[in-house]
């Protein structure tokens, strides 16, 4: 019934952030026309945690060497915030160009096996 997952980004400077994800992650495209960017996406998960509000989402996006990828993110002049180890694994937050943050971490925990697409 689901295929995927489209995700979306709101950004003070939307063309920072797509330069980002474009020339610096390197993440495959498609341009819709007029630098409309759709950008693929590496596996990913879906978690449910409990909280006193139902509204509130949060976007991580996983890597294999945290140490590794914050090294690289500051070659690029990107900000990442401390590491932090969690049972779960290792954290760090990454300042976007438009000024946004969103979460890298390295998973410690089991990952599930993707559903292969139709």
């Amino acid at each position: 019934m689901i295929t995927g997952a489209h995700s979306i980004i709101y950004s003070s400077d939307a063309e920072a952030d797509l330069d980002f994800f474009k020339n610096v992650l390197k993440f495959p495209h498609v341009d819709l026309g007029h630098n409309w960017l759709i950008f693929a996406l590496p596996p990913s998960e879906l978690a449910v945690h409990p909280a006193t509000e139902s509204d509130l989402q949060e976007l991580y996006l996983m890597c294999d060497d945290i140490n590794l990828f914050v090294n690289e993110m500051a070659s690029h002049k990107i900000v990442c915030s401390e590491i932090e180890n969690q049972r779960w694994g290792s954290l760090t937050h990454l300042t976007l160009p438009g000024g946004g943050k969103i979460g890298i971490y390295e998973p410690k925990h089991e990952r599930p096996v993707p559903t292969p697409t139709p």
